[in-house]
C-alpha cells in the first residue's frame, strides 16, 4: 500500500511489565557459603583467581573487620540458621489473594510449603537467606541451578509475613510468579549479594552453574581480588621493599580513586544497569562492566526524582554534590554502611557557617529556622525531609532520593511529579507549597528553568520538544545523566540535533559518548560514518559497542576495508556483551536487531523467537518480529504472531498498530482500518498511528474521517515534514487548490529542500 510503511520498533528494550527488582537487574545463582557444606541443589564455591579467603583480610584490618560483620552487606545473604533467619517459621502461615504459605522448622531446615511452578503444593527447603533488614526475603532452589526468591518476606519491624506484590496476578507459568523469569536471583540479584559472582547460564540447557566466592559482601567486592596486597603485605613484614609504583598491592586504592572513583566502584551495584561483561572488575571504568541506566519513563519522574526501583547512583549523579566532588563516603562510613552522623550533622560537615576546606562554597546558616522554616529539632527541619524525600519500596523499605535537590513544587505543579513538601503536608497541595514558597521567599526564590519541563515535553511529543532536547544535550552546566538522557531520546528523532549528536561523540564524559553514539542511529548515513567511526576505537566499552550498533544497520559497503577490521571487532564486542544475559529479554531482543542489521536473517529469527518464549508478552519481540516477518513477505507469520499477542493482551496499541500495518501491506484495507482505529483510540498521542489511519482511510473511500485522522496527525506533530505532504495531496486530490497551497507553504517552512515540492510546483503551473 502506497504511503504504508511498517513501524520501525527495532532498538527498544523496554519491559511492559517492568520486573520488580529486589535488587539492581542483573544475575541469577546457586552456591554455598564456605563454613557450610552445601545443600542439594546448591552449586559450590570457587576460588576466583587473585581472589582470596574473606578471613584473609578481616585477620588483618580488626577494626574495618568489626564495622563490616555488623553491615548489611556481610548478612546480605547467609545460609538459614538460628543466627541468620529473622522471620518465625514455627508453623506459622500466611495467605492472602494470591494463595497459601505454611513455614516449618524440622530438624534444623527451614521450609514451605506453597504452590509451585506446576501451580500445585509443594514442600520447599530455604537454600538461603537474603538481606537483613527491614525485610528478608528466602532463596528456594529449583531445577536448572535456579535460585528463586518467595515473594512471601518477612516484615522485621512488625515481625509479621507479608506479600511483595499483593496486587499482582500472576499465576504459576508468569515470569512475575515467585518461581518465574523475572524473580530468578541468579539473574536479577545474587551479582550484588555475592562476592566474585559467576552466573554461568547454559542457553541451550537453559540452566545455571552459578558460583561465588563468598555469600555475602566482602571486601574484595570493593577492594578487589586481594592476592597481589597479601603478598605485599607478606613481603613488608619480612623486610622486602615493594617495587616503584606497586601501590602496596591494591586493585583499588581508595585514597588515590578520589569521590568519582568510589562512586564507580559503589555503582556496580548501587544502581540499575544493563551488564556488559561476565564478571566486572573494582576500579576499572564501570562503562567497561555496566551501562547504568538514563532518566528514561517508568524508571524516573521527567524532573529526575525516583519512580521504579532504580537504587541510588541515578539519582547521585544528577546531584550538584557529585559534581562537586562528594563521594559516598563524606556521608556514610565505608565499612559498615552506617551515616557518619546523625541526623542534621551529617550535612553539617559541609553545610555549615564554618566552611569546611573541602567544599568551602557550601557554607552557610542551614540548620536555622530561617532556612528551613520549620520548629527546630522538628521533623520537617530534617535536611533529608526536604532535599532527600524518600520513596517506599518493596512496600516496607523507605529510600531517600540521593539527587539532593531543592523542594521545586512549582515544577510539580506543571509535572505531576512528587512535592517534598505534601509529601508530608499530606492534606495539601503542591500549588499550597509553591505559593507558600513564594511567600516565605519572595521573587528572589529559586524558580530558574529545570530540565523536566524538556524530558516532560518530550516524554508527551510536544511540539518543538526535539529542540528542546537538542539544547539540553549540550549544556555544558547539566549534569551527565542529564545530558545523556537527553540524547537517548533523540535517538529515534530524525529532524533535530544533527550537530549535538556528533559533538558529544568526543565528550569526556563516557556515558555522554555512549549516549551520542547510539544516538547517531538517526544521522544520514555519511554524518553517521564520520562520527561513529572513529568511536570504535574509544577506550571505553560501551562507547565502542554503541557505536558498532549505530552503524550496524548502514549496507556493508559504505564501511570500507581501512575500517572494517575496528567495525567487525567492536560488533564482536557487542554481541559479546549481549550474550551476557541471554536468560533476559532485552538481551536477544538487541541480538535479534544487530544480526538483523548485519544480514543474518535466521539468527535474528531465533532470538527474536527466544525472547518471547522467555516473556511472550514482551511486546518489543513481538512487534519486531513482525516486522521482520513482513519485510521478507511473510506477512502471514507477522500477521499470526500478533494476533497469538492480542489474545493475550487485546488493548495492546503498539501490537494493534503493528496489524494494522501488516494488514494494509496485505491490500486488506477494511481490516487495516479497523486494527489503526483501535491503535489511534489506545494510543491518541502517536502521530504516525493517526497518519497511518488516515491513509487507510483515504484509499478506502472515508474522506471526512481521513481528514480528521491526518489533521490530528499533523496537530500532534507540527514539524513532520511528511504530514504536511499528505494533507496537501489529501486537499489535491479532492481538488481544494487553496488548502493545498496552504499545506505546501507549510512543507516549504519544514523542508525547504524537499523534492517533492517540485510536484506540486509542476501541478500549479500546468494548465487546467
Amino acid at each position: 500500500m502506497a504511503g504504508l510503511a511498517l513501524a520501525a520498533l527495532i532498538g527498544l528494550t523496554w519491559l511492559l511489565r517492568s520486573p520488580p527488582s529486589p535488587e539492581p537487574a542483573s544475575a541469577v545463582v546457586a552456591a554455598g557459603p564456605s563454613n557450610v557444606a552445601p545443600a542439594q541443589g546448591r552449586a559450590q564455591v570457587v576460588q576466583v583467581p587473585g581472589h582470596v579467603p574473606n578471613a584473609t583480610c578481616l585477620s588483618c584490618h580488626a577494626d574495618q573487620a568489626a564495622q563490616w560483620r555488623g553491615s548489611h552487606h556481610a548478612r546480605a545473604m547467609a545460609a538459614p540458621g538460628p543466627e541468620t533467619v529473622s522471620a518465625n517459621f514455627n508453623a506459622t502461615r500466611f495467605t492472602d489473594r494470591n494463595g497459601a504459605a505454611q513455614f516449618s522448622l524440622r530438624d534444623g531446615r527451614y521450609g514451605v510449603r506453597t504452590e509451585g511452578p506446576d501451580g500445585k503444593p509443594a514442600d520447599f527447603d530455604v537454600a538461603y537467606t537474603f538481606g537483613v533488614a527491614p525485610l528478608q526475603q528466602y532463596l528456594i532452589t529449583l531445577p536448572g541451578g535456579r535460585l528463586q526468591p518467595l515473594q512471601v518476606a518477612w516484615d522485621l519491624p512488625r515481625a509479621r509475613w507479608f506479600h511483595l506484590l499483593p496486587n499482582e496476578k500472576a499465576p504459576p507459568g508468569d515470569v512475575l510468579h515467585w518461581s518465574g523469569r523475572y524473580q530468578t536471583a541468579n539473574t536479577m540479584c545474587l551479582s550484588c549479594h555475592t562476592t566474585g559472582f559467576e552466573k554461568r547460564y547454559d542457553a541451550q540447557a537453559d540452566s545455571f552453574a552459578s558460583v561465588w566466592t563468598e555469600p555475602n559482601v566482602s571486601c574484595q567486592s570493593c577492594h578487589g581480588p586481594g592476592e597481589r596486597h597479601v603478598s605485599w603485605a607478606q613481603g613488608k613484614a619480612r623486610g622486602v621493599a615493594a617495587a616503584p609504583g606497586d601501590n602496596r598491592g591494591l586493585t583499588v586504592d581508595f585514597r588515590q580513586a578520589g569521590a568519582r572513583g568510589q562512586v564507580d566502584v559503589c555503582s556496580a551495584c548501587h544502581s540499575r544497569r544493563t551488564e556488559l561483561t561476565a564478571t566486572g572488575v573494582p576500579g576499572e571504568p564501570r562503562l567497561n562492566h555496566y551501562l547504568p541506566s538514563l532518566l528514561m519513563p517508568g524508571l524516573y519522574h521527567p524532573d529526575g526524582q525516583q519512580l521504579d526501583e532504580v537504587f541510588v547512583d541515578g539519582s547521585f549523579r544528577q546531584s550538584k554534590m557529585y559534581r562537586m566532588g562528594v563521594g559516598c563516603t563524606d556521608c556514610h562510613e565505608p565499612h559498615g554502611g552506617k551515616l557518619k552522623a546523625s541526623g542534621n550533622a551529617v550535612c553539617t560537615q559541609c553545610h555549615a557557617p564554618q566552611a569546611n576546606e573541602r567544599f568551602p562554597s557550601a557554607a552557610g546558616s542551614f540548620d536555622d529556622t530561617r532556612h528551613h522554616r520549620h520548629p527546630a529539632g522538628s521533623s520537617g527541619a530534617q535536611c533529608v525531609a526536604c532535599h532527600m524525600p524518600a520513596k517506599t519500596y518493596m512496600r516496607i523499605q523507605d529510600r531517600p532520593d540521593h539527587s539532593l535537590r531543592v523542594p521545586r513544587p512549582d515544577l510539580s505543579v506543571r509535572l505531576g511529579t512528587p512535592d517534598a513538601c505534601t509529601g508530608c503536608h499530606t492534606d495539601r497541595r503542591p500549588q499550597w507549597a509553591a505559593d507558600q514558597i513564594a511567600r516565605w521567599y519572595g521573587p528572589g526564590r529559586r524558580q530558574e528553568p529545570h530540565f523536566g519541563d524538556i524530558l516532560a515535553a518530550a516524554r508527551a511529543g510536544r511540539p518543538g520538544s526535539a529542540d528542546a532536547l537538542a539544547g539540553l544535550a549540550g549544556d555544558p552546566a547539566q549534569a551527565g545523566i542529564v545530558r545523556a538522557t537527553a540524547l537517548e531520546m533523540l535517538r529515534p528523532e530524525p529532524r533535530a540535533g544533527d550537530m549535538v549528536r556528533i559533538e558529544s561523540t568526543r565528550d569526556a564524559d563516557p556515558e555522554i559518548r555512549a549516549a551520542a553514539a547510539a544516538s547517531l542511529e538517526g544521522l544520514p548515513p555519511a554524518a553517521r560514518l564520520s562520527a561513529a567511526l572513529p568511536l570504535l576505537k574509544d577506550p571505553i566499552l560501551a562507547v565502542r559497542i554503541a557505536a558498532a550498533r549505530s552503524l550496524s544497520s548502514l549496507p556493508s559497503a559504505r564501511i570500507d576495508a581501512a575500517a572494517r577490521p575496528a567495525f567487525d571487532a567492536a560488533v564482536a564486542e557487542y554481541i559479546a556483551a549481549q550474550s551476557v544475559s541471554l536468560d533476559m529479554t532485552g538481551a536477544r531482543l538487541n541480538l535479534a536487531v544487530i544480526h538483523q542489521n548485519l544480514g543474518n536473517g535466521s539468527a535474528a529469527e531465533e532470538h527474536y523467537l527466544a525472547a518471547l518464549r522467555i516473556d511472550p508478552d514482551f511486546t518489543p519481540a513481538r512487534a519486531n518480529l513482525a516486522q521482520f516477518y513482513a519485510g521478507q513477505g511473510r506477512r502471514a507469520d507477522a500477521e499470526r504472531i500478533l494476533r497469538e499477542g492480542l489474545k493475550r493482551l487485546p488493548d495492546l496499541g503498539e501490537l494493534q498498530y503493528s496489524l494494522g500495518l501488516v494488514l494494509a501491506e496485505d491490500g486488506r484495507l477494511p481490516e487495516a482500518a479497523q486494527a489503526l482505529r483501535k491503535a489511534a483510540r489506545l494510543l491518541p498521542q502517536r502521530a504516525r498511528v493517526h497518519y497511518n489511519l488516515g491513509l487507510a482511510l483515504q484509499q478506502l473511500g472515508e474522506r471526512d474521517e481521513a481528514e480528521t485522522a491526518l489533521l490530528r496527525a499533523q496537530q500532534l506533530d507540527p514539524n513532520d515534514p511528511s504530514l504536511a505532504y499528505a494533507l496537501a495531496v489529501f486537499n489535491a486530490q479532492a481538488g481544494r487548490m487553496n488548502k493545498v497551497q496552504e499545506w505546501v507553504a507549510v512543507l516549504r517552512t519544514l523542508s525547504p529542500n524537499d523534492p517533492r515540492l517540485a510536484h506540486f510546483a509542476q501541478r500549479s503551473s500546468s494548465p487546467r
